[in-house]
Parts: structure tokens; C-alpha cells; sequence
């Protein structure tokens, strides 16, 4: 879908349905950790006019720590829905919509992949970071969800719970919005989020990269591999790791490994890794 970029945004929610929305995962990595939650509220000439929000079964228990962050328990997800069941109708839910999260990058990124794990065309959304953008617009302690809301009396509800934190979200959006004057159009929101949050930059299973490719089949099956590194102490040297979870970035796409020389943790950005050998 095509947006105007000369919409102004005082009327934006008059042009487009607003959509703001929210993941709880299993842990924080793509393709290692799965949605066990997704939360939505769609926005519309001044109010809210529809919600979403679903449990998700992942393939394998919560831990503890998972559960200590977001208070989703393994019991609570007994009888939740498997994502190939809901992630046709969260796309038509988004459909055509000025789209936000909180932290974007991170929620896009697990999205993206269940929407190319079921053989789906990324939605037709214009999207926005409420965390970029409040950034540039709002003073705060911190720019954390809870922080914003608090600092900023807005409406929050239960920390950690896709649909409340997917309200939280649309509220720090519309403050943000508000603090931009009666001029301001879409084309200055973007201006000020300076990133390019398209879904085309959260694509992972559909790139033709042959060193992603390897990657994501290590991922997958939890096998280490080898891979020449263009950084650290073994700079362009052979190191075997075991890479757990992918992250897509606009500052950088990278991901998350043990290293095999130090048994610890690590990032590996991808444009350093020049060479990666199946083991």
C-alpha cells in the first residue's frame, strides 16, 4: 500500500487506521525463541475501534526466566492457539495501517519470521518505532514503555502483556505526535524516526545469501559451525561457534552465538563474517 507522505498528521487516524502492537517471546532472540503472545489495538478517527490479542503455543516449555519477565506460565499456554492459526489474521488485522511498536526492530524481527515461516506476503503497513520517535520528542528518565507512560501521565496497564503494552505504545505514539506542530505531516515523522523500519529489512528465510542460509540451518538444528571472523581477538582467524538467534537491525544485523573458544555468549555482526563452514 501506498502512503501520502503529505498527510498531515493531525489527520492521520481520519486517512489510515493507526495500529499499535505488541510480542511477549519466549526468549530474545528470533529462530531460537518463538511469539507466545501478540497484542494489537487499531486506532481510528480519534478511537480505538478494534483489539487483538492471543496466546501462542511454543514449541518447547518457558523457563523460569522467561517467565519471570512477562508472567506468562507454561500452564497458561495448555490450550493457546499455535501461531500458523493466527498469523494470517494479525496480517489482515495490520493491513494497510500506519503500524507501531515499542522497540519496532524487536517485534518486527520475530513477526517477520513467522509471516515467512507460513508462506505469507509481509503486510502492507507503514512502520514507526514509539521508542525512536519518543526519543527525539519526549523528555524521560529513560524512554522504557512504563517509564514514558508514568513520566508522562499516560494510560498504561499490566508491564510485559502484548495488549497492554501495545496500548502503552499507541499512547506514547499520539504524545509524540502532539508535540510536533499542526504542520507536521507523515513525511516529517519519518523524518524524525530517520530509520527504515519496512518489513523488506526483517526479512531472514527468504534471502538468498548463502552464508544466511548456513546460518539459519545451524540455528535450526542447534549444530555449531565454523566461521571466519572479521573482528575480536582471533580476527580473521577460524573460530567454531553455535548460533542460537538472529537479530536484523538498522544498526547492524548480527547474531547471537557461544562462542566455542571461550564457552561464553556473544554477538556476531554478519557483515564481519566472511566465511562460514558446516561442520
Amino acid at each position: 500500500m501506498n502512503f501520502d507522505p503529505n498527510v498531515p498528521l493531525r489527520q492521520l487516524s481520519e486517512q489510515y487506521s493507526v495500529v499499535a502492537f505488541d510480542t511477549e517471546t519466549s526468549g530474545a532472540y528470533a529462530i531460537e525463541s518463538e511469539v507466545i503472545e501478540l497484542g494489537a489495538v487499531k486506532f481510528q478517527s480519534g478511537k480505538v475501534t478494534e483489539k487483538f490479542s492471543v496466546l501462542l503455543k511454543p514449541s518447547r516449555p518457558l523457563t523460569a526466566d522467561n517467565i519471570k519477565i512477562h508472567g506468562i506460565t507454561n500452564e497458561m499456554l495448555t490450550d493457546a492457539s499455535d501461531m500458523k492459526n493466527e498469523i494470517l489474521k494479525f496480517c489482515d488485522f495490520i493491513q494497510g495501517s500506519v503500524l507501531i511498536a515499542h522497540h519496532a526492530p524487536f517485534d518486527l524481527g520475530f513477526v517477520a519470521i513467522d509471516i515467512e515461516s507460513n508462506q505469507l506476503q509481509f503486510p502492507g503497513t507503514l512502520n514507526f518505532c514509539s521508542s525512536l520517535l519518543s526519543r527525539a520528542l519526549l523528555p524521560a528518565t529513560n524512554h522504557r514503555l512504563q517509564t514514558l507512560i508514568k513520566e508522562h501521565d499516560l494510560i498504561g496497564g499490566a508491564a510485559h502483556r502484548a495488549f497492554d503494552d501495545a496500548y502503552a505504545c499507541l499512547q506514547v505514539f499520539l504524545k509524540c505526535v502532539e508535540k510536533l506542530d499542526d504542520s507536521a505531516t507523515i513525511a516529517k515523522l519519518i523524518e524524525v524516526q530517520k530509520k527504515d523500519l519496512a518489513w523488506k529489512n526483517y526479512e531472514v528465510l527468504g534471502l538468498t545469501d548463502q552464508k544466511v542460509k548456513s546460518l539459519v540451518k545451524a540455528m535450526r538444528s542447534q549444530s555449531s559451525i565454523n566461521i571466519v571472523y572479521q573482528g575480536g581477538q582471533t580476527k580473521n582467524q577460524v573460530r567454531p561457534i553455535k548460533p542460537y538467534g538472529i537479530v536484523r537491525n538498522p544498526d547492524g544485523d548480527y547474531i547471537s552465538a557461544e562462542c566455542g573458544l571461550d564457552l561464553q555468549r556473544k554477538r556476531f555482526y554478519l557483515d564481519k563474517i566472511k566465511e562460514v563452514e558446516l561442520l
